[in-house]
Parts: C-alpha cells; sequence; structure tokens
C-alpha cells in the first residue's frame, strides 16, 4: 500500500505542473487571440482555462486519495482521484457546449476580419508545449497505473490537436477564407465535449465497478493453466483508484489437504502479481462435487 501512496504522489505532482502550463498557455492564448481576432485560438484559451480548473480538481482528489484507511473508509480514499476525474469531465462538457454554442454563432453572423499570422505561430509553438507534456505525463500514468493522471494526459493530448486546428483555421484565413477561423473554433468546440465525454464514461465505468469483460477472460484463461486448478467458478473485478480487486472462487479436487489448497492461491497470486499486475484479489477454494 506504500507503494500505492507513492504512486499517487507522482501523480499529484505531475497533475500541479499541468495547472503551472495551462495558466501559461491560457493567459498567452487568450491575449494573442483578443488583440490579433483570432476566435479559434481564443476559444483554445478558454479551453485551457478549464483546463486549469479541471487539473485542480485532480490535485485535489489525488491529495485526498493519498489519505490512509480509516474506520470509515476500510478499502482508504484511492476512489476519490475517480471522483475528480469525472468532475473534471463534466466541466470541460460543459465549456466545450459553451465553446460551440459561440463559435456556431460567430460562424452563421461571421463579421469577424482574418486573424493575423502570429496567430498561427502561437498555435503551433503550443501544439509542440502541449505534445511534449502529454507524451511524459502518459509515460508516468502507464508506469504507476493512474487512471487520473491519464485522464489528465488525454486531455492534454485533445488540447494539441485543438490547437493545431486552430493553427490551420488560421493560417486558411490568411488565403481568402477568414470564415474558416470561426469555423475551426466550432471543431474545437468539439473536441472538448469529446474528450471530455471520453473521460466521463472512462470515470463512471469504473465508479459503477464496470470492468472489461476480455480481461476478466484473460484472467480465467491463465488461472485454469495453473495446477491443481479444476475450473474457475466465479470471477468479480473492479477498479480502486489505480489498483484491481479480484474476487475469485475456484474448484480444486476434495482430496486435497488444506495446505495443498492453500499453496495453489498462492500461485494464482503470484501469476496475477507478474502477469496482470493484480496486488489484490481474495480467493475462495471449493472441493469438487465428484
Amino acid at each position: 500500500m506504500e507503494e500505492d501512496y507513492k504512486d499517487l504522489k507522482i501523480a499529484e505532482k505531475r497533475t500541479k505542473v499541468n495547472v503551472v502550463v495551462y495558466v501559461f498557455l491560457s493567459l498567452f492564448k487568450l491575449g494573442i487571440g483578443y488583440f490579433f481576432h483570432s476566435r479559434a485560438l481564443f476559444a483554445d484559451g478558454i479551453n485551457n482555462s478549464t483546463d486549469i480548473i479541471a487539473s485542480l480538481a485532480i490535485v485535489i482528489g489525488l491529495k485526498i486519495s493519498r489519505k490512509p484507511a480509516d474506520e470509515d473508509h476500510a478499502y482508504g480514499h484511492l476512489r476519490a482521484q475517480t471522483v475528480s476525474t469525472l468532475v473534471a469531465s463534466l466541466i470541460m462538457i460543459a465549456v466545450g457546449a459553451e465553446v460551440f454554442y459561440n463559435a456556431v454563432y460567430s460562424t452563421i453572423f461571421f463579421k469577424a476580419k482574418a486573424p493575423d499570422m502570429i496567430s498561427a505561430l502561437v498555435s503551433i509553438v503550443c501544439t509542440v508545449l502541449v505534445y511534449v507534456v502529454y507524451r511524459y505525463n502518459r509515460k508516468v500514468a502507464v508506469k504507476i497505473k493512474s487512471l487520473a493522471l491519464m485522464a489528465a494526459a488525454k486531455d492534454n493530448l485533445s488540447d494539441a490537436w485543438v490547437s493545431l486546428g486552430a493553427a490551420c483555421g488560421i493560417i486558411a484565413s490568411q488565403f481568402g477564407f477568414p470564415w474558416i477561423d470561426p469555423l475551426a473554433a466550432v471543431i474545437v468546440g468539439i473536441l472538448i465535449i469529446k474528450t471530455g465525454m471520453g473521460i466521463f464514461k472512462e470515470s463512471a465505468q469504473s465508479l459503477t465497478d464496470g470492468f472489461d469483460s476480455r480481461q476478466l477472460d484473460a484472467i480465467v484463461e491463465k488461472i485454469n493453466k495453473i495446477e491443481g486448478v479444476d475450473s474457475v467458478k466465479d470471477i468479480k473485478a473492479r477498479v480502486h483508484g489505480n489498483n484491481i480487486l479480484l474476487d475469485i472462487i475456484i474448484v480444486v479436487s476434495s482430496k486435497l489437504t488444506v495446505l495443498e489448497s492453500h499453496r495453489i492461491t498462492e500461485k494464482i497470486e503470484s501469476m496475477l502479481s507478474s502477469k496482470f499486475k493484480i496486488k489484490y484479489a481474495i480467493i475462495h477454494v471449493e472441493p469438487a462435487l465428484k
């Protein structure tokens, strides 16, 4: 469990870096977008401002997750990071809808002039910066199996595509198609909503104890190959923070002693740890009725 809390601390630090990056990007894009009349860049800046709120929500969730188990939380507070990720996704969806509405309105009643090329340069630079942050966050998230940090990484990737789309819209406007800039802002809004919906779905799946049936099938297949296991009678799994909790019922020969049955469960636990990185499993043994 100590290792889990250490990983949560790493995820919290990385998300704090996200907050700093997004504060810089938001102020930079909003300022450039406003002064150089780029609706796409301004919408991208609004997107980054919501990323600040979303990242702060994740930071709070990760901080709460590191609280140890107590009388009311026997399994600890690890799910707090999932709750915070869900809150962050709702924030993203709400702001994405606002950006989409304003962008559609601006496209239909277009009156603005073409934005300056400096806006495109800003978007390209920001695209590269956010993509670098995404690659690093994703690498750390995979390593420590943090759903919260992975959600932040997905948001980073979405922002990189959004900035690139804004740059394309601004450049196109320089060639006699100024209406493409606000149209690009429409796409920005759609991408924000899409990313938010994806993160919401994953968080809701975890909070409602949903689990990938294909992964369960793979686990059962491996358990059945362990010597002494007649069959897997039942298996349930749920995600708890960055951990997977398993409840397994196996059937073994009724002729085995308690010690022999126990050794089989130890083999299963060892396999789960090495093959699937699962450290928490409750294994119930039942005798074969023959």
